[in-house]
């Protein structure tokens, strides 16, 4: 018996979800939703894998605070990303969104709101940065060109969320909280992808399983 919790067993299946080497080498079984999940040859490694799932859900859950990422002590690697920056010293921050990132097409059914192109320069830290414009003045710098395209069932987060507020849309400027959303998604999602090494590893641990789960 390989033993551990039922919780420990489902944070195991988080953990090699997301794994990009299990998905590539799962692609086909993945698009059916019939993917099989290796189990651990041990309780220890099954324990790492749900120590490890436990965080991907956490920074995956907009609810979930997680330390060093949502608080007003980002861990040192994050520090200065997607922060809120004017154009010009002195002039208070422009919350209003309105660099076209989203707008309203009709549809037989009603109205739906598509992502528009929105405004985006290279990141003040230079390459492998970008800066995410609100407006003419204010925008969110240095966002890692690889957070900034991160996908999650087929839409790319960061450019969905903002193209629901988009001022034509909200009827309104952002709340300096959803500002704040918006700095916070960003550093979830670096965090979540330095991750990969870290779930690949686990997952390559656990090829030569003592079994396979097959999720209907």
């Amino acid at each position: 018996m390989l033993g551990g919790q039922p919780e420990e067993l489902f944070f195991h299946i988080v953990a090699i979800l997301h794994s990009p080497a299990y998905r590539e080498e799962n692609a086909g079984a993945l698009r059916q939703d019939w993917p099989r999940v290796p189990l651990p040859e041990d309780v220890k490694t099954l324990r790492a894998g749900a120590k490890l799932g436990r965080r991907i859900a956490a920074l995956l859950d907009p609810e979930t605070p997680v330390p060093g990422v949502t608080d007003l002590q980002p861990a040192p690697a994050l520090k200065g990303l997607a922060e809120l920056t004017v154009s010009k010293k002195g002039i208070p921050a422009d919350l209003s969104l309105d660099a076209c990132w989203g707008r309203t097409q009709k549809t037989a059914t009603g109205e739906i709101v598509m992502p528009g192109p929105g405004k985006t320069t290279p990141g003040t830290r230079g390459e492998g940065f970008l800066d995410i414009y609100l407006n003419l003045t204010t925008r969110w710098k240095d966002i890692p060109e690889e957070t900034w395209k991160y996908t999650l069932g087929g839409y790319q987060v960061l450019k969905k969320w903002l193209s629901y507020r988009e001022q034509s849309i909200l009827h309104r400027p952002l709340t300096q909280e959803e500002a704040e959303q918006f700095t916070h998604h960003t550093r979830r999602i670096t965090v979540l992808l330095a991750e990969n090494l870290a779930l690949d590893a686990h997952y390559k641990a656990c090829v030569n399983p003592v079994g396979l789960i097959t999720i209907a």
